[in-house]
């Protein structure tokens, strides 16, 4: 029997020979060497090693188990419970099996308790007594913010979406399900939409979602940004359906799919359209329902006559969330239009809220209203105020002081040169059109007269067709351009704001590595903006209506990017006044204002936004003494009239009386800015800008949103100072956050 030579064997052994008697010594057998393994020689010899045991027999029969031995032996198995194999984990331990709802109170889809945790809903606290009687299965949960989204969302914007999500849910007004996101441009309202989406989508107070799908309404140009943000935040979770472009057919295909889809999980919750593609296929849309509707630039329904009105009120969907800037644009029955939309009937009727409303608050607001209509027009706007707060929020863009760099706005009163000044009179005499506003007429001359100024005051290359052909207002005008004039280059000396521009890009050129947008009314504008360039070699993109959709994403992404080349970004306010983020660029320049106060607001803002790292500075260029100053005091009075209702501010100055507003059709030749004569301000003294009074003294402007105003020695813009000899007469500064900043 062959024995182990392990020497823990060979202990044990040694250690049992010690106590008995061996009668003789074993040696160690002697070793073979291995040889090829044959079980006889030729003569019969047998070479298998002795101490090798013969190997039991094989077969392929399987080693018998009773029949509840197996059963043990897999129940003993499959009851063995998962595991979760990450370190530290301190969730459920996988008591239960897989696909087997769990029992016990239900929970929420986030923990509220996590720092930093944005919860929308609370669930009332019950007594132990009443935990008792609940039944389980319809015990509320909170309703917690995605992480993902509440750890990027800024102070102001986790109180957005709470107030959102209190208004979508009828939690602010019992019955009405719409609210009006009011915040001035650049403060986020895309986040805290797209957070309260994704938030309706997944989640509810009953443990399920509260809405399966969700439509975007926005313009044209911005579907692609929408779509880009929701990637950008929500990171591929979500598959949203973008429709910019595509046949009628194609189209309508995809609206049905949309419509049509079903459940919980739903592949493509999210719809993006333009409001003239949803006008044009309103029908597809109708005949379903959506959980939730967002219009953004939602200011465009505020006719609730028009068409695309229409069609989105006939929408079957409760919530409805209107997103704008600048909810009040013209008149206080356009802003009824908007509220009435989101939450039909809290106003009550156009008539009645007309009649109990608009009329005593324009009367209060007039300068020359008497101390009775003053103090009913504050009481109806107490009362407007009260019930529209309910379900409108408003923040103004002073918030984006600590994120964002100082914005400086200038107004630059530009005098009209020699050509300007013979032609704009030339055509007072000639078309009379202040005789038929006298008579109290408004006819297709007197607009076309408005637009004809406005044109003038640009450039006098946009009138010389009008010239040539000697239409109504411009007979014998053509002798009075200088010999040899041709429309093919641009002559910036003709014009007096084309030559303050001009001084303006030189300037910025050659000191700085600033990008600098140009925004006009007219593409006409733009096409004499595009010679100046090409004639002083600036690399420039342009961006009108006749441009895809697709193209502007591309081209304002290219513009952003500090390694872009472009120096200029020519902008028509039509088009793309809206949305746009033009963050690359730090100087933007209104070349002629709007009638809409909102219009050149939004225009303004594409620079100053988040991201914005530079001291933004926005040149508003005036002709002075021009119906150009008059259209800016008319966008003065609107903008006070917002701000008395949106804003709330108590003391914003009656500037004009209504009456002074029809003074259209004249030329002040002897002022250096005409608005500046009707603000009366105490703070200039013989024609020249003092230094703002100290704080507490008894001198105020009453400029209610212009800190100061100033001549050549006031400035503090390097670039605007050294145009100011080409044709500047006068300057209003505004200073966003100087207190804050600390600038003077």
């Amino acid at each position: 029997q062959r024995r182990s030579l392990a020497p823990s064997q060979l202990a044990k052994r040694k250690a049992g020979e010690e106590e008995e008697e061996e009668e003789e010594e074993w040696h160690l057998p002697t070793t073979r060497k291995r040889q090829k393994p044959v079980s006889e020689t030729e003569n019969g010899e047998c070479y298998r090693s002795p101490f090798r045991k013969p190997l039991a027999p094989l077969t392929n029969r399987p080693h018998c188990l009773d029949s509840s031995q197996h059963e043990a032996f897999i129940r003993s198995i499959l009851s063995k419970p998962f595991k979760v194999p990450i370190p530290n984990y301190k969730g459920p331990l996988g008591l239960r099996a897989l696909g087997i709802k769990r029992a016990g109170l239900r929970s929420p889809l986030h923990d509220p308790y996590e720092e930093g945790a944005l919860v929308l809903y609370e669930p009332p606290l019950l007594s132990a007594h009443d935990q008792l009687k609940i039944d389980k299965d319809k015990a509320p949960v909170h309703v917690v913010v995605d992480p993902v989204l509440s750890r990027v969302l800024r102070p102001h914007q986790r109180e957005g979406v709470k107030f959102l999500w209190d208004c979508v849910t009828s939690r602010r007004i019992p019955g009405s399900h719409g609210c009006i996101m009011a915040d001035e441009m650049g403060l986020g309202k895309t986040l805290q939409c797209i957070t309260l989406m994704w938030t309706l989508l997944r989640q509810s107070p009953d443990c399920k979602p509260e809405i399966e799908k969700a439509m975007v309404v926005s313009p044209s140009s911005l579907v692609r940004n929408w779509y880009n943000e929701v990637e950008k935040w929500l990171g591929g979770r979500i598959q949203p359906l973008a429709i910019d472009g595509g046949s009628k057919e194609e189209i309508d295909r995809k609206l049905v799919g949309f419509m049509n889809q079903r459940g919980l999980r739903v592949p493509s919750p999210i719809l993006i359209i333009s409001y003239e593609t949803f006008r044009l296929h309103a029908e597809a849309l109708q005949k379903g329902s959506v959980g939730l509707v967002i219009c953004d630039e939602g200011h465009r329904l505020k006719n609730s006559e028009n068409q695309t009105y229409q069609a989105l009120n006939s929408l079957n969907t409760p919530r409805r969330v209107l997103i704008s800037g600048t909810p009040i644009q013209n008149d206080l029955l356009e802003y009824f239009s908007l509220v009435h939309f989101v939450n039909s009937g809290i106003l009550g009727t156009a008539q009645e809220f007309k009649k109990h409303f608009e009329i005593p608050i324009l009367k209060g607001r007039d300068a020359d209203a008497s101390e009775a209509d003053r103090h009913k027009g504050e009481e109806r706007l107490k009362e407007l105020i009260s019930i529209v707060n309910r379900c409108l929020i408003r923040r103004t863009s002073d918030i984006l002081s600590k994120y964002l760099p100082v914005k400086i706005e200038q107004v630059v009163c530009c005098r009209l040169t020699p050509l300007q000044t013979e032609l704009y009179k030339n055509f007072l005499k000639q078309a009379k059109p202040v005789e038929e506003l006298k008579e109290g007429k408004i006819s297709v001359s007197s607009l076309s007269s408005i637009t004809s100024l406005k044109k003038l005051c640009n450039h006098p290359a946009l009138i010389y067709d009008k010239c040539v052909e000697e239409e109504e207002g411009f007979v014998g005008a053509l002798d009075l351009f200088p010999a040899g004039y041709s429309t093919k280059s641009v002559e910036p000396q003709l014009s007096g704001k084309m030559l303050v521009l001009d001084y303006i890009l030189a300037v910025t050129k050659s000191t700085s590595n600033d990008k600098v947008v140009l925004v006009s009314n007219y593409t006409q504008t733009l096409d004499l903006f595009e010679k100046l360039c090409r004639s002083r070699r600036y690399l420039y993109v342009r961006l009108d209506g006749t441009m895809s959709i697709k193209k502007r994403a591309k081209i304002v992404e290219r513009f952003n990017s500090p390694s872009s080349p472009e120096f200029i970004f020519m902008l028509s306010s039509k088009a793309g006044g809206c949305g746009l983020n033009l963050i690359g660029a730090n100087r933007l320049v209104m070349f002629d204002p709007d009638w809409n106060p909102a219009n050149d607001e939004q225009a303004m803002a594409r620079v100053w936004r988040d991201g914005q790292k530079k001291t933004c500075y926005i040149y508003r260029l005036l002709s002075t003494g021009t119906i150009e100053e008059k259209i800016f005091q008319r966008q003065t009075h609107k903008k006070a009239l917002s701000s008395c209702v949106v804003d709330e501010e108590q003391d914003v100055e009656r500037h004009f009386s209504l009456g002074e507003l029809k003074e259209l059709f004249t030329l002040n030749e002897t002022t250096t800015s005409d608005t500046h004569d009707k603000i009366k301000c105490r703070r200039c003294v013989n024609g020249h800008q003092v230094r703002p009074p100290p704080e507490g003294s008894d001198c105020t402007s009453d400029l209610s949103q212009w800190n100061h105003c100033a001549d050549k020695r006031g400035l503090q813009d390097s670039v605007l100072k050294a145009a100011w000899d080409a044709a500047v007469t006068f300057t209003f500064h505004h200073h966003s956050h100087e207190e804050q900043r600390g600038i003077p």
